[in-house]
Protein backbone atom coordinates (compact mmCIF):
# COMPACT_ATOMS: atom_id res chain seq x y z
CA UNK A 1 0.00 0.00 0.00
CA UNK A 2 2.89 2.38 0.68
CA UNK A 3 4.12 1.80 -2.87
CA UNK A 4 0.68 2.74 -4.24
CA UNK A 5 0.69 5.99 -2.26
CA UNK A 6 4.23 6.80 -3.41
CA UNK A 7 3.37 6.15 -7.07
CA UNK A 8 0.19 8.25 -6.75
CA UNK A 9 2.17 11.23 -5.42
CA UNK A 10 4.81 10.86 -8.13
CA UNK A 11 2.23 10.73 -10.93
CA UNK A 12 0.30 13.64 -9.40
CA UNK A 13 3.42 15.82 -9.40
CA UNK A 14 4.07 14.90 -13.03
CA UNK A 15 0.52 15.84 -14.01
CA UNK A 16 0.65 19.19 -12.25
CA UNK A 17 3.95 20.04 -13.92
CA UNK A 18 2.96 19.00 -17.44
CA UNK A 19 -0.37 20.80 -17.95
CA UNK A 20 -2.81 18.80 -20.17
CA UNK A 21 -2.53 15.74 -17.96
CA UNK A 22 -5.14 14.29 -15.63
CA UNK A 23 -4.29 12.13 -12.64
CA UNK A 24 -6.19 10.00 -10.15
CA UNK A 25 -6.81 6.47 -9.02
CA UNK A 26 -8.23 3.42 -10.75
CA UNK A 27 -9.53 0.30 -9.07
CA UNK A 28 -11.96 -2.51 -9.45
CA UNK A 29 -12.77 -6.19 -9.38
CA UNK A 30 -10.99 -9.01 -11.28
CA UNK A 31 -13.46 -11.04 -13.33
CA UNK A 32 -10.95 -13.86 -13.78
CA UNK A 33 -8.70 -15.69 -11.31
CA UNK A 34 -4.93 -15.12 -11.25
CA UNK A 35 -4.43 -18.91 -11.06
CA UNK A 36 -6.20 -21.92 -12.51
CA UNK A 37 -7.58 -24.48 -10.05
CA UNK A 38 -6.04 -27.61 -11.55
CA UNK A 39 -5.04 -31.13 -10.67
CA UNK A 40 -1.72 -32.18 -12.16
CA UNK A 41 -1.20 -35.89 -11.62
CA UNK A 42 -0.53 -36.29 -7.90
CA UNK A 43 -0.57 -32.51 -7.31
CA UNK A 44 -3.80 -30.73 -6.28
CA UNK A 45 -3.91 -26.92 -6.43
CA UNK A 46 -6.25 -24.48 -4.67
CA UNK A 47 -6.12 -20.73 -5.16
CA UNK A 48 -7.28 -17.61 -3.36
CA UNK A 49 -8.26 -14.67 -5.55
CA UNK A 50 -8.30 -11.29 -3.81
CA UNK A 51 -11.22 -9.47 -5.38
CA UNK A 52 -9.54 -6.12 -5.87
CA UNK A 53 -7.04 -4.43 -8.15
CA UNK A 54 -6.03 -0.80 -7.53
CA UNK A 55 -3.44 1.83 -8.35
CA UNK A 56 -2.69 5.36 -9.61
CA UNK A 57 -3.44 6.45 -13.16
CA UNK A 58 -2.16 9.23 -15.41
CA UNK A 59 -3.67 10.36 -18.72
CA UNK A 60 -2.50 12.75 -21.41
CA UNK A 61 -5.48 14.32 -23.18
CA UNK A 62 -4.87 15.04 -26.86
CA UNK A 63 -6.99 16.89 -29.47
CA UNK A 64 -9.89 15.28 -31.37
CA UNK A 65 -10.76 12.85 -28.57
CA UNK A 66 -7.44 11.02 -28.51
CA UNK A 67 -5.35 10.36 -25.43
CA UNK A 68 -2.67 8.22 -23.82
CA UNK A 69 -2.91 6.50 -20.44
CA UNK A 70 -0.51 4.77 -18.07
CA UNK A 71 -1.54 2.90 -14.92
CA UNK A 72 0.27 1.15 -12.08
CA UNK A 73 -2.10 -1.55 -10.84
CA UNK A 74 -1.50 -3.73 -7.78
CA UNK A 75 -3.00 -7.02 -6.61
CA UNK A 76 -2.03 -9.79 -4.22
CA UNK A 77 -1.63 -13.43 -5.27
CA UNK A 78 -1.80 -16.71 -3.36
CA UNK A 79 -2.06 -20.41 -4.11
CA UNK A 80 -1.49 -23.72 -2.32
CA UNK A 81 -0.52 -27.09 -3.73
CA UNK A 82 -0.52 -30.53 -2.15
CA UNK A 83 1.70 -33.29 -3.55
CA UNK A 84 1.62 -37.02 -2.77
CA UNK A 85 4.84 -37.84 -4.60
CA UNK A 86 7.23 -39.77 -2.30
CA UNK A 87 6.30 -37.65 0.74
CA UNK A 88 3.27 -35.51 1.59
CA UNK A 89 4.18 -31.93 0.59
CA UNK A 90 2.13 -28.80 1.24
CA UNK A 91 3.33 -25.71 -0.63
CA UNK A 92 1.85 -22.22 0.00
CA UNK A 93 3.03 -19.40 -2.27
CA UNK A 94 2.19 -15.70 -1.90
CA UNK A 95 3.36 -12.55 -3.66
CA UNK A 96 2.51 -9.19 -5.22
CA UNK A 97 1.75 -8.47 -8.89
CA UNK A 98 2.39 -4.98 -10.35
CA UNK A 99 0.82 -4.32 -13.73
CA UNK A 100 1.79 -1.34 -15.93
CA UNK A 101 -0.59 -0.82 -18.90
CA UNK A 102 0.47 1.70 -21.58
CA UNK A 103 -2.68 2.53 -23.55
CA UNK A 104 -3.88 4.63 -26.43
CA UNK A 105 -7.40 5.99 -25.98
CA UNK A 106 -10.17 7.47 -28.11
CA UNK A 107 -13.32 9.19 -26.79
CA UNK A 108 -16.37 9.52 -29.01
CA UNK A 109 -17.41 13.18 -29.46
CA UNK A 110 -20.71 12.96 -27.57
CA UNK A 111 -21.96 15.41 -24.91
CA UNK A 112 -21.77 14.58 -21.18
CA UNK A 113 -21.41 10.81 -21.56
CA UNK A 114 -18.38 9.96 -23.68
CA UNK A 115 -17.90 6.29 -24.65
CA UNK A 116 -14.26 5.38 -25.16
CA UNK A 117 -12.09 2.63 -26.57
CA UNK A 118 -8.54 1.85 -25.52
CA UNK A 119 -5.79 -0.56 -26.52
CA UNK A 120 -2.11 -1.06 -25.89
CA UNK A 121 0.52 -3.10 -24.10
CA UNK A 122 0.94 -4.08 -20.46
CA UNK A 123 3.88 -5.30 -18.42
CA UNK A 124 3.35 -7.36 -15.27
CA UNK A 125 6.09 -8.02 -12.71
CA UNK A 126 6.06 -9.96 -9.45
CA UNK A 127 7.59 -8.87 -6.14
CA UNK A 128 7.79 -10.33 -2.67
CA UNK A 129 7.20 -13.91 -3.83
CA UNK A 130 7.48 -16.31 -0.89
CA UNK A 131 6.97 -20.05 -0.87
CA UNK A 132 6.51 -22.03 2.36
CA UNK A 133 6.93 -25.80 1.90
CA UNK A 134 5.94 -28.31 4.58
CA UNK A 135 7.17 -31.87 4.03
CA UNK A 136 5.58 -34.59 6.15
CA UNK A 137 8.20 -37.36 6.14
CA UNK A 138 6.44 -39.56 8.70
CA UNK A 139 3.44 -39.14 11.01
CA UNK A 140 4.35 -36.39 13.46
CA UNK A 141 7.57 -35.52 11.59
CA UNK A 142 7.57 -32.35 9.48
CA UNK A 143 10.18 -30.16 7.84
CA UNK A 144 9.31 -26.54 6.95
CA UNK A 145 11.26 -24.51 4.38
CA UNK A 146 10.63 -20.90 3.35
CA UNK A 147 12.18 -19.54 0.16
CA UNK A 148 11.82 -16.67 -2.31
CA UNK A 149 12.50 -19.07 -5.21
CA UNK A 150 9.11 -20.70 -5.78
CA UNK A 151 9.56 -23.98 -7.63
CA UNK A 152 6.65 -23.26 -10.01
CA UNK A 153 7.75 -19.69 -10.87
CA UNK A 154 8.70 -19.55 -14.56
CA UNK A 155 8.61 -15.83 -15.45
CA UNK A 156 8.79 -13.06 -12.86
CA UNK A 157 7.92 -10.55 -15.62
CA UNK A 158 5.58 -10.94 -18.58
CA UNK A 159 3.92 -8.67 -21.14
CA UNK A 160 0.64 -8.75 -22.97
CA UNK A 161 -1.93 -6.99 -25.17
CA UNK A 162 -4.78 -4.94 -23.67
CA UNK A 163 -8.15 -3.84 -25.04
CA UNK A 164 -10.96 -2.08 -23.19
CA UNK A 165 -14.10 0.00 -23.49
CA UNK A 166 -16.10 2.17 -21.15
CA UNK A 167 -17.78 5.50 -20.46
CA UNK A 168 -16.32 8.82 -19.32
CA UNK A 169 -18.63 10.97 -17.21
CA UNK A 170 -17.55 14.43 -16.06
CA UNK A 171 -19.01 15.43 -12.68
CA UNK A 172 -17.93 19.01 -11.89
CA UNK A 173 -14.13 18.60 -11.47
CA UNK A 174 -13.76 14.84 -11.55
CA UNK A 175 -13.99 12.37 -14.44
CA UNK A 176 -15.63 9.04 -13.50
CA UNK A 177 -14.75 6.27 -15.94
CA UNK A 178 -16.20 2.75 -15.53
CA UNK A 179 -14.76 0.23 -17.98
CA UNK A 180 -14.30 -3.41 -18.90
CA UNK A 181 -10.69 -4.35 -19.67
CA UNK A 182 -9.20 -7.55 -21.10
CA UNK A 183 -5.52 -8.54 -21.14
CA UNK A 184 -3.95 -11.51 -22.89
CA UNK A 185 -0.53 -12.28 -21.39
CA UNK A 186 2.12 -13.66 -23.72
CA UNK A 187 3.56 -16.09 -21.17
CA UNK A 188 2.51 -17.44 -17.74
CA UNK A 189 4.12 -16.42 -14.47
CA UNK A 190 3.75 -19.90 -12.95
CA UNK A 191 4.05 -23.29 -14.61
CA UNK A 192 4.35 -26.93 -13.49
CA UNK A 193 7.63 -28.76 -14.32
CA UNK A 194 5.81 -30.83 -16.98
CA UNK A 195 4.88 -27.64 -18.86
CA UNK A 196 1.20 -27.29 -17.94
CA UNK A 197 0.19 -23.74 -17.10
CA UNK A 198 -0.71 -22.78 -13.54
CA UNK A 199 -1.27 -19.01 -13.83
CA UNK A 200 -4.05 -17.66 -16.05
CA UNK A 201 -2.96 -15.91 -19.25
CA UNK A 202 -6.44 -14.42 -19.79
CA UNK A 203 -7.30 -11.50 -17.51
CA UNK A 204 -10.57 -9.57 -17.42
CA UNK A 205 -11.62 -6.92 -14.91
CA UNK A 206 -14.20 -4.27 -14.18
CA UNK A 207 -12.54 -0.98 -13.28
CA UNK A 208 -13.60 2.53 -12.26
CA UNK A 209 -11.27 5.49 -12.63
CA UNK A 210 -11.48 8.82 -10.79
CA UNK A 211 -9.31 11.46 -12.46
CA UNK A 212 -8.90 15.22 -12.02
Amino acid sequence: MNKIIWLSLLMTNAAMAAGPLSFGIRGGVPLTDFFNDVNNGNIAVTTTTNRYIVGPTLELRLPFGFGAEVDAMYRHLQYSSVSLVDVFTNNRTTGNAWEFPLLGKYRLPTPVLKPFLKAGLAFDTLSGVKSTVINTIAPGTQRTTTTSNASDLKNSTTKGFVIGFGMDVKAIVVHISPEIRYTRWGSPHFQFPNGSTLSNQNQAEFLIGFTF
